[in-house]
């Protein structure tokens, strides 16, 4: 059956991927709106879920430990088709349902009710939906207030990304503040060191007026420099007691990926494996749209490789002669390949969709979308493919 795709497919997912969202690190701010849904409803179930390309994401959940599944399995792709609310009274008497993993299997779901998470332009995020085992009966105020509850799951979604943007901002006036402090200490201390010379020099000749002048340079300077160097300090300790803990390093970023995408691969019996380069472990990274990027990227690797295949993706900070760094991040593949034509495709994001190895829904945004993140970002894109040998995808991220 073909999986119901929105007609602004494109402009749902770029939205949901400007929020920027960690799927992995969203329960705590939502925890208690999905508990919420289902006191109200009066279902033993609630979950709130993003729908990205590939994937339906459960960022909070309450009565069922879910985290993820393939977006065609899911139900609530059907509700982001329109704004209203979408009810299934029997799953198991429903064709589009009946056969799915949680309807035939634990915990045998037989209801559903969902509620688009719509933002202020009319974007379709996902849904909040209450789920049971057995029939319920939701009254027009209970729908009222559930849509109630979803509204206010999107407006702390969108808090959230203003907050990211708020702490980016102030990382960024912090670290000019630090370049401004370093670049004036150098002339500054020329200018003290120019005062001091004709200081010394100047009181042997007796040139009173000079020497004057000179004092109150070299004075001038060093309260300067003294205000430099209590800069640099306060951003050190800055550093130490706040931007510190928030760093999103190498490491962390590896973990989150793992934690994201190890159980997509262990479906399809797929190896997954994350390489760091020695000694960069925990190098800071800009965290932004990485994890769209990459994801997007192992999703549709893990997509394209057949069962017992391997997909391995490598991390590097590269270095230039400048001292500038760029994060370099390789996901490769052997899988079924790509011909000179599609990666031309996917280089000028004119991509369309396939079906993958196992016969995988396509949506057809993934590697777009990955093309065009990367763009904003300034950043670079090179892919190495060959028919039936694997695909190298090669990002370079400037830091």
């Amino acid at each position: 059956m073909q999986s119901p795709i929105p007609k602004n497919e494109d402009e749902r997912v770029w939205a949901l991927t400007e929020l920027d969202i960690d799927y992995s690190d969203t329960a705590g701010f939502l925890n208690d709106l999905v508990t919420l849904a289902a006191k109200i409803a009066g279902t033993k179930i609630s979950l709130i879920n993003l729908i990205d390309t590939y994937t339906q994401w459960t960022v909070a959940n309450f009565g069922l430990p879910i985290e993820q599944m393939k977006r065609e399995d899911s139900v609530c792709q059907h509700t982001i088709l329109n704004n209203d609310e979408f009810e299934v009274k029997s799953l198991s008497a429903d064709e589009r349902f009946k056969d799915k993993f949680y309807v035939v299997d634990n915990p045998n779901l037989e209801y559903y009710f969902g509620i688009p998470l719509a933002t202020v332009d009319g974007y379709n995020l996902g849904a909040l939906c209450v789920l049971d085992t057995t029939v319920k009966e939701l009254s027009p105020e209970k729908i009222e207030l559930l849509k109630i509850v979803a509204k206010e799951v999107v407006n702390r979604l969108t808090t959230i990304k203003y907050i990211q943007d708020l702490k980016s901002k102030v990382n960024q006036v912090n670290e000019n503040n630090k370049k401004v402090a370093h670049d004036i200490r150098g002339p500054l201390s020329g200018i003290i060191g120019l005062a001091q010379m004709v200081t010394e020099h100047g009181e042997g000749q007796k040139l009173d007026d000079i020497l004057e002048i000179m004092k109150l340079i070299h004075r001038a300077g060093n309260s300067l420099l003294d205000l430099a160097t209590e800069i640099l300090n306060a951003e050190d300790q800055h550093a130490r007691g706040v931007v510190k803990s928030n760093d999103f390093t190498l490491t962390s970023f590896k973990e989150k990926l793992e934690k994201l995408y190890t159980p997509q691969a262990a479906n399809k019996h797929i190896g997954l494996v994350f390489n760091l380069k020695v000694g960069q472990e925990q190098k800071p990274i800009h965290k932004n749209k990485l994890l769209q990027i990459t994801g997007n990227l192992i999703t549709n690797a893990i997509k394209f490789t057949p069962e017992n295949g391997q997909i391995n993706v490598d991390f590097n900070i590269l270095t230039t002669a400048s001292a500038t760094q760029s994060l370099e991040i390789i996901v490769a593949d052997n899988g079924v390949g790509l011909d000179p034509q599609e990666i031309d495709e996917i280089l000028n994001g004119t991509k369309a969709s396939s079906s993958g190895t196992t016969g995988e829904k396509g949506y057809g945004f993934g590697l777009s979308l990955v093309k065009r993140l990367i763009d904003e970002l300034n950043g670079t894109l090179s892919i190495t493919s060959k028919k039936g040998s694997g695909t190298q995808f090669k990002i370079t991220l400037p830091q």
